[in-house]
């Protein structure tokens, strides 16, 4: 079930729907942990990366590196990146080391949204 968010017309996934689901059949005893998060009204993809990450840990290396490469971050997503990497006064290299991005990808991301 896809639902729409503030009136744009892209239509997301119900994160929430789906990873109660996996968490209540799959992972019983991660309810408690989960039920913290859910409590957000809207999942950012931060979120969502956090949250499979923790749950789905048993990835080898190949594998994490061919998802990264299909991974797509919304414009309110890369402004909270680059505002983190202000806040916390990192270099393009340690900001795509922290959320495995590309240091292409940061320095592109700065030069589109001129920060």
């Amino acid at each position: 079930m896809a639902r729409k968010i503030q009136g744009e017309s892209i239509k997301y996934p119900d994160y929430k729907r789906i990873f109660q689901d996996i968490i209540d059949k799959k992972f019983p005893e991660k309810k408690e942990w989960y039920s913290e998060i859910s409590k957000k009204e809207n999942l950012s993809i931060l979120d969502i990366l956090m949250i499979s990450a923790s749950t789905f840990n048993t990835q080898d290396e190949k594998v994490k590196m061919y998802n990264q490469k299909l991974r797509s971050y919304d414009e309110h997503t890369i402004l909270y990146i680059l505002e983190f990497q202000k806040k916390n006064y990192m270099t393009n290299s340690q900001l795509a080391n922290h959320f495995r991005l590309s240091r292409n990808t940061v320095a592109k991301w700065k030069k589109h949204f001129s920060l």
